[in-house]
């Protein structure tokens, strides 16, 4: 199954900057890229990044690179199979740190025409398309406007509910969940940069003792 997964290559994650420099974002955000690749290929998916800029990637994790610097929705909606149906297309987004091989295939076989595995706040951090007709729309709650979609196309809905495809991060407190529960690259990138975890009033938070950020 061929699988896109977008990601923006110049100013990745700007709402870590409380937390992380300019230079630090990039970095970070490479590594939970090169996750998702291994992640992705470790279930059989076939990546391609849908980059907003020109990409190389490092080896040994590697994938083509199509870039397209509109959107999201017309540059996923550009990559998705028109005029037949059994030559599906999975878009999995670049910040799903914490997403495993046996979480991504569940999402590849749930078997639906549009099968959406939904992130917090109904947003959609992963989906596979398997209808002529079916168009994404990725503004505020898309889970709730793809599953409006599916509808009015007559594609039949599929919903994976995954902890760890439901975890994208994009704010400070979301690096928590990766320290927790990740285990390899963005994990490691985190962890080289003095991040710990750290509990207060019965909650664990993160710290960072030595904060030497740089812009």
């Amino acid at each position: 199954m061929r699988v896109l997964v977008p990601f923006a290559a110049a100013a990745p994650k700007t709402r870590l900057e409380p937390v992380l420099s300019a230079d630090e974002r990039v970095a970070f955000a490479r590594a939970m890229l090169r996750d998702v690749l291994a992640a992705i290929d470790a279930a059989g998916g076939e990546p391609t990044v849908l980059s907003t800029a020109p990409l190389a990637l490092e080896e040994p994790i590697s994938a083509p690179v199509v870039v397209d610097d509109r959107p999201l929705t017309p540059a996923v909606d550009a990559q998705l199979p028109e005029g037949s149906e059994d030559d599906p297309v999975a878009v999995v987004m670049a910040d799903l740190a914490l997403a495993t091989p046996d979480a991504l295939e569940r999402l590849f076989t749930a078997g639906g025409d549009v099968t959406i595995a939904p992130g917090r706040g109904a947003g959609t951090n992963a989906l596979v398309v398997n209808h002529p007709e079916f168009r994404v729309d990725y503004h505020g709650g898309s889970f709730l406007d793809h599953r409006e979609i599916a509808g009015e196309v007559g594609a039949d809905l599929a919903v994976v509910d995954s902890f760890r495809l439901a975890t994208d991060i994009d704010e400070p407190a979301d690096l928590v969940e990766v320290l927790v529960h990740g285990t390899d690259r963005a994990s490691a990138a985190l962890r080289e940069l003095g991040f710990e975890l750290e509990a207060d009033d019965g909650r664990v938070g993160i710290a960072r003792p030595e904060n030497t950020t740089s812009n």
